[in-house]
């Protein structure tokens, strides 16, 4: 496979090459590109593959890739730009920047809603569903911001009562930069993040003419997908180049190639990197990063980023001065494997820190779900364009049963308590328009508060629907 001209590498970087051109022959991944800096300095870029099979257009450093989640740190860096400036205060709360509809609290008293903070919104605890909607260009366009948080701005759960990663918290956020600043969430990631840190091959949306052509998505059978947005662009929709990522990177780590023009402050940098909200064991999220240690006991920041034709990751290590970013133009898991040869090459001992790696703690046994909610539950499904009730009869020989509408009964799958959530599977018809574009599971996410189930139900578009959507709907049952 010919490459694009790669800048010097030093010679460890070799295996790691023949790695990823290996990796691309065998899996049939389109195209990966990848770079790392140091201390500011590029030690190694170089693209690989095809970034346009149809076009035979090669992939190079700095073409630019849709990088799905790793659009958080961005954006996460823009809203600092914003607290520095005295504009938004991270932990007021986020209904103070959003005006109406803003979101709205149905767990707890009045104040729940104000317990929301733009930090919370951040660190993805303020208490939204899992979210994200796909929008591909020969369907309709995405709904204003205003008409999304009346359809889905609901706040489920407690404020701070558990992290759980939502790609609309990064929409409600692209929402707040935008009335803030009084310009589109777009221009002023353009003027006020990307082109003052020499990110010049880096946008959100649709691309800023003029701008190079970026590298197409691929799904599964290695069909290219039409250009798609979302309701939550602030979370998913930036593209950037391997290069320029890197230039991000090493500004995050403060080390600051020559011409850089800083945009934050070493301060608001160690803000957006310290981790408020916990993930797991050893694990934590900030504003778009998630921090930890590594194997080797290095302090680590980074994000991943997927959905369809996309595979990205932004990796760093402050105090080593060090930024990989590594994407892709499929959904594959080489770019993971990418970064540990990448961290391997750098330290061998490395490789072997990870080998030894702690197995994580087993996850708390699941509680009896016949004896914790035994009896009959009714209540009802909130969705935008109408209520639905719904049932739930459990004790009985067929486990859970549960009844939505005016759908017969069916089984709730794999229903399961554990930590007072109750989860599991169903069929059955919400009704409204933007569940009905995809094929969908109903996912039931319940918190257990004495005689009340309260949460959201979930329509979740299964594996095989490349561009499919989980929609949340809040819930609210009591035992009759």
């Amino acid at each position: 496979m010919r490459r694009s001209a790669p800048s010097p590498a030093p010679a460890d970087f070799a295996p790691v090459r023949l790695y990823v051109e290996d990796a691309l022959r065998d899996e049939g991944v389109p195209s990966l590109a990848l770079a790392v800096s140091r201390h500011g300095r590029i030690l190694w870029e170089e693209g690989f593959g095809w970034a346009d099979r149809e076009e035979r257009i090669r992939a190079t450093p700095h073409t630019p890739y849709s990088v799905a989640s790793v659009t958080k740190p961005l954006t996460g860096a823009a809203l600092m730009v914003l607290v520095e400036r005295g504009a938004v205060d991270l932990d007021a709360p986020v209904n103070r920047y959003l005006g109406e509809p803003g979101l709205r609290a149905f767990a707890g008293g009045p104040e729940t809603a104000a317990a929301a903070t733009v930090r919370r919104v951040g660190n993805h605890t303020a208490g939204l569903p899992l979210h994200y909607h796909f929008f591909p260009e020969d369907g309709p366009e995405p709904p204003p911001m205003e008409e999304t948080l009346r359809r889905y701005g609901h706040l489920v759960t407690l404020p701070g009562e558990r992290h759980r990663y939502s790609n609309l918290g990064y929409g409600v956020l692209d929402h707040l930069i935008a009335r803030v600043s009084g310009r589109p969430y777009a221009d002023f990631m353009r003027s006020e993040v990307f082109l003052p840190l020499g990110m010049r091959r880096s946008w959100i949306g649709r691309a800023h003419a003029p701008a190079p052509r970026p590298a197409a998505r691929y799904g599964p059978e290695g069909a290219r997908l039409p250009f798609y947005d979302f309701d939550h662009r602030g979370g998913s929709a930036a593209f950037a180049s391997a290069h320029d990522l890197a230039l991000f990177g090493a500004f995050q780590v403060g080390a600051p190639p020559p011409g850089q023009r800083a945009v934050l402050s070493r301060q608001a940098l160690a803000e957006t990197q310290r981790g408020t909200a916990e993930v797991q064991a050893g694990i934590a999220y900030g504003l778009g990063w998630r921090t930890g240690a590594d194997a080797a006991g290095r302090r680590r920041a980074g994000h991943t980023g997927g959905m369809a034709g996309v595979s990205t990751i932004l990796e760093l290590l402050p105090e080593e001065g060090l930024a990989i970013a590594v994407l892709a133009n499929a959904a594959t898991s080489l770019p993971g494997r990418v970064v540990d040869r990448l961290l391997a090459a750098l330290w061998p001992e490395y490789r072997e820190a990870a080998g030894g790696q702690a197995v994580p703690a087993p996850a708390a046994p699941a509680e009896s779900v016949e004896e914790a909610i035994a009896g009959r539950w009714t209540g009802s499904v909130a969705t935008y364009q109408g209520d639905l009730a719904l049932t739930l009869d459990c004790g009985g020989p067929g486990g859970v049963r549960a009844r939505l509408g005016g759908d017969p009964p069916t089984e709730l799958r794999d229903a399961r308590l554990r930590d007072g959530w109750l989860t599991g599977k169903m069929s059955g018809a919400l009704g409204t328009d933007d569940c009905a574009r995809r094929p969908y599971v109903l996912h039931a996410d319940l918190r257990l508060r004495g005689g009340r189930l309260a949460g959201a139900l979930i329509a979740v578009s299964p594996p095989e629907v490349v561009l499919g959507h989980a929609l949340a709907h809040r819930t609210e049952l009591r035992r009759t």
